[in-house]
């Protein structure tokens, strides 16, 4: 009876500790970890929601680059980080998406080390190619490559989410096209305008002034929908591929373990920040979509693109690395 007097006596006093987190936070500089480096999109999304964040909460929020390993250092550190809502994580489709199925040695979970804070954006990608290839639509482009030997066209990427996406077409497509890793889209772009590649998906933020410009050939957008970044633009799905849909992504998160309140305010911050018609305006420019979400939608996000890339990563033969 005395045990259960105490218990009684002790379930408000954590009730209150435990709501108590969110009403107090934050209370100092919050800290949103990229993990790769500056200028990319990511990092680009992590500064931007970082400083809209720090006029909601009233607190300053740095970014911290920790690049390196595809991403893998960044998103190590932060799994390991204090879980009290001060060291968060801005990360997308390659350390949480499709590292789990290309690496091997991998020290963090994107499911089970994280609480999801929610869905930040989308980009969509822009099936690209070389000015050398005499095809000017999907069907062409099919036909083309049906006619060559299997492999014949080499295809270029800047990571292993590009490289699962371009699988994925090219099984919906029937066809085969050889991989050539680059050490970032710089390079693999100059490999296509040099003709040393045929082909590229990359996000419309770095392949759009190009195709302005007359440099590369755009034939669709990877995306559910047309963009209003380039509505002349069909998808791939309008080109006669059922179903293909696929987008460069980023969210925020924070370690395992960070209390749920803290979690449901950052969650309220960025809903209502991705509503702004400011970020709405800013993203747009780009080829943005603000892509909202509950944690639980988010979280149920990553693990359905985990399941896809695993699976497309088994149809065409690639093998995890160590």
């Amino acid at each position: 009876m005395k045990k259960m007097i105490t218990r009684l006596f002790l379930f408000p006093a954590v009730v209150l500790a435990a709501s108590a987190h969110g009403a107090d936070y934050p209370q100092r500089a919050i800290r949103i970890i990229v993990p790769f480096a500056a200028g990319g999109i990511t990092d680009v999304m992590g500064r931007t929601i970082a400083n809209h964040l720090s006029t909601e909460l009233g607190q300053p929020v740095i970014v911290d680059n920790k690049p390196g390993a595809s991403g893998m250092i960044g998103c190590e550190a932060a799994a390991k980080a204090a879980p009290d809502g001060y060291t968060l994580l801005m990360a997308g489709i390659a350390p949480l998406g499709t590292n789990p199925v290309m690496y091997r040695q991998i020290r963090y979970d994107p499911v089970k080390s994280y609480e999801h804070i929610g869905l930040v954006a989308k980009q969509p990608l822009v099936v690209a190619l070389s000015n050398a290839v005499p095809a000017n639509n999907i069907r062409e482009l099919a036909a083309y490559l049906k006619q060559r030997p299997p492999g014949d066209m080499f295809y270029g990427t800047s990571g292993s989410s590009y490289q699962l996406i371009t699988e994925a077409f090219n099984a919906q497509l029937g066809v085969k096209m050889t991989h050539v890793p680059f050490k970032g889209t710089s390079p693999a772009i100059e490999a296509m305008l040099g003709g040393q590649i045929g082909f590229m998906i990359d996000p419309y933020s770095t392949m759009g002034p190009l195709v302005k410009a007359g440099k590369v050939k755009a034939l669709a957008l990877t995306a559910d929908k047309r963009s209003d970044a380039a509505p002349q633009l069909p998808t791939v799905i309008e080109e006669g591929v059922p179903g293909f849909e696929a987008s460069s992504w980023q969210g925020l998160l924070a370690p395992a373990g960070t209390p749920k309140d803290i979690v449901q305010k950052l969650n309220a911050a960025l809903v209502k920040i991705l509503a702004s018609d400011e970020i709405k305006q800013n993203f747009s420019a780009s080829g943005v979509q603000p892509s909202p979400s509950t944690p639980e939608e988010f979280r149920r996000f990553i693990v359905a693109e985990n399941q896809r890339w695993k699976s497309v990563a088994a149809a065409a033969g690639i093998q995890p690395q160590d």
